[in-house]
């Protein structure tokens, strides 16, 4: 049961930190841009990739499902050149997603909620007594769920680096957070 506690109100911490991150603060902002004439771009999408809303990388290879290895090698040094030249990039695309504020509040705070209770039961795994130890052990969780994700990202798909900085300062803070909660309610007089 304390375990289930420590972990809503670990939620309860990171929701309310990235609330304010993203509402108040600029850090959901960072590395985001608007498209430069926007009204074309997007009917150029439109006409071209039409209802089929997916996640795409340009410029992509060009084989199909059933290419050999070598054929698959071959079009990967060509999209290697296209790139070097020309633009590239990973696009989500949605031809119409309608939006729920509240419903998208919900799966995140339901996301925080799982994440908290999971790094708690390994939390209450360890033989680690004291409060900083038990801090550090949520924000080392965390750093490592971020560095294992984001600088992928930034590796292989090009995003911006002010993107991936905001967001491992942003994990770090949350978790940061969260990472008091739960030591709080776990160091060793109160051991789970």
């Amino acid at each position: 049961m304390k375990i289930l506690l420590a972990g809503i109100l670990g939620a309860v911490a990171m929701f309310i930190w990235t609330s304010i991150a993203h509402m108040v603060l600029p850090l959901g902002e960072a590395g985001i841009s608007e498209i430069p004439n926007e009204p074309a771009v997007l009917a150029a999408m439109q006409s071209n990739i039409g209802e089929k809303s997916g996640l795409y990388f340009f410029p992509g290879p060009g084989v199909g499902a059933n290419a050999t290895r070598q054929e698959k090698g071959e079009a990967m040094k060509q999209a290697a050149a296209k790139m070097a030249s020309g633009p590239s990039g990973l696009l989500i695309y949605n031809y119409a997603r309608p939006f729920a504020f509240a419903k998208a509040l919900t799966i995140e705070f339901a996301t925080e909620l799982v994440e908290a209770i999971l790094v708690i039961f390994l939390l209450a795994q360890t033989t680690i007594a004291s409060f900083a130890g038990r801090v550090g052990f949520v924000l080392v969780a965390r750093i490592l769920a971020a560095i294992a994700t984001n600088v992928s990202y930034w590796n292989w798909f090009s995003f911006p680096r002010a993107y991936i900085q905001v967001i491992l300062y942003d994990y770090v803070v949350c978790f940061g957070l969260m990472g008091l909660v739960l030591a709080k309610f776990t160091c060793e007089e109160n051991k789970v």
